[in-house]
């Protein structure tokens, strides 16, 4: 019985370390929505994405922001690759969302893990743990020339 106690104790000490993201990442956004992966993800091209800070064409109109706070599974694959997977699945959402609204463009991209912002013209940022990887962005939809 005591075997069984100390081994349960042992799992329930595990666990949370487990599904915990570990590690925070910052990764190129437009090396990735350039990639071959994107494409085969279905970002298709038909919306333009712009991380805030990163110049954009001229705004003609602005469609409401957006959330979107995607995770997957990190078994087996590397912090990176899972990031870049999670990223894809984020900036899909939004490529949708956009088409839904009409606009051709999600601007003003921040990364907003547990709403916290994290600003940069160049990266976004991923948290990977043992089991689970997470990208959460927050954007708007807008028209540009």
């Amino acid at each position: 019985m005591k075997r069984i106690l100390a081994t349960a104790a042992l799992a329930l000490l595990t666990v949370p370390t487990a599904f915990a993201a570990d590690t925070r990442l910052e990764l190129p956004l437009r090396e990735l929505i350039n990639s071959p992966q994107a494409r085969a993800a279905g970002i298709d091209g038909s919306v333009r994405f712009y991380l805030a800070g990163e110049k954009t064409p001229a705004v003609t109109a602005r469609m409401g922001e957006d959330v979107t706070n995607k995770k997957t599974n990190g078994v087996g694959k590397s912090d990176v690759e899972s990031c870049n997977w999670v990223a894809l699945s984020a900036l899909k959402a939004l490529q949708e969302g956009a088409k839904d609204r009409g606009a051709n463009a999600v601007i003003d991209i921040v990364s907003y893990f547990k709403k916290n912002e994290f600003r940069s013209a160049s990266h976004y940022e991923c948290y990977a743990g043992n089991i689970m990887s997470g990208v959460a962005l927050k954007a708007t939809y807008a028209k540009v020339k």
